[in-house]
Parts: C-alpha cells; sequence; structure tokens
C-alpha cells in the first residue's frame, strides 16, 4: 500500500498555511481558493502538500515538523477555500513552539492567533476531572449497552 511520492512540480509556489497548537493534536490549515487534485503526504516527521487552485496555480509545500506526529491518527480535510490538517503529536501535553524543525520561518507559515491558546499555563484540575467525568460516563453507558445512567443523586438539593 505505497503511495505514490510526491514529486515538486516544475512550476509551483507555497501555499500561505496558519497552524495553532493544541494539547494532543497541531491544526494547520492551508489557505487555497477551490483546491483541487489534492495529495498530502503525512509521514512521522514531515508534510507534504501539492494542490491546484480554481485558476490552475500550483502550490507545493514541504515542511518537517518540530516534533513526531502520529501518522494513523492524521487526518486532513478539503474545504472550499481551506485544506485542513490535523496532525495527533506522538507526546501529547509537550507544546511545539514553533511548527518547524528549522528555527528559520519561512514566510508562508503563520501563527493562526484567532485559534491560539496558550495551554500550557491553564488552570487544567477542572478540566482534567471533567474530561475523566465525561470519560467514565461513556464507558457506563458503553458497558450498559447504551442506557444512561441514572444520575439523580448527584443533583444539587441536599
Amino acid at each position: 500500500m505505497n503511495k505514490p511520492k510526491i514529486v515538486r512540480p516544475e512550476e509551483s509556489q507555497p501555499a500561505h498555511a496558519l497552524w495553532f497548537d493544541r494539547k494532543k493534536y497541531v491544526t494547520l490549515n492551508f489557505m487555497v481558493q477551490k483546491p483541487k487534485d489534492v495529495q498530502v503526504d503525512i509521514q512521522p516527521d514531515k508534510l507534504i502538500l501539492c494542490c491546484k487552485n480554481e485558476t490552475d496555480d500550483v502550490f507545493y509545500n514541504e515542511l518537517h515538523f518540530y516534533d513526531k506526529v502520529q501518522i494513523h491518527d492524521s487526518r486532513e480535510r478539503v474545504y472550499d477555500r481551506t485544506i485542513n490538517v490535523l496532525l495527533r503529536k506522538v507526546k501529547p501535553d509537550f507544546a511545539w513552539p514553533r511548527l518547524q524543525k528549522d528555527p528559520a520561518k519561512p514566510s508562508w507559515i503563520s501563527v493562526d492567533f484567532d485559534n491560539w491558546r496558550d495551554w500550557e499555563h491553564e488552570e487544567d484540575e477542572g478540566k482534567e476531572e471533567y474530561d475523566r467525568y465525561v470519560d467514565m460516563i461513556q464507558e457506563m453507558a458503553t458497558s450498559n449497552k447504551g442506557e444512561t445512567p441514572d444520575m439523580g443523586d448527584l443533583s444539587d438539593s441536599d
């Protein structure tokens, strides 16, 4: 099941990309109007993207990640104006100070400040507890063949 290798086209330019960091994922959005012939190759340490836009301009991006990603849990989705790539980190809870291994930042990469969060310094105790609680409820629902557990004893009234 070897995918054909994506070769850099002669006449190509990099697509502009916005990225942001989360605890378990890094999200990357390539800004391409009406993308077509989209090829994305996600490897543990790099990503190659090749596509055309509505006017047949050819885009080619190759980037070496700051840290490793899990290729089986990473995926891309093509939208009308963007190609969205979700990269699952091999090391969750480890902030990426930048997208690429190389500290020199290419001009086509920008931080997506609308979605950026400095999650490293957030108060996590409550969220962690909530996540565990949600997992527990889902687990109980699965083991009870889909019945929602009775939560009458969780009411606030004393």
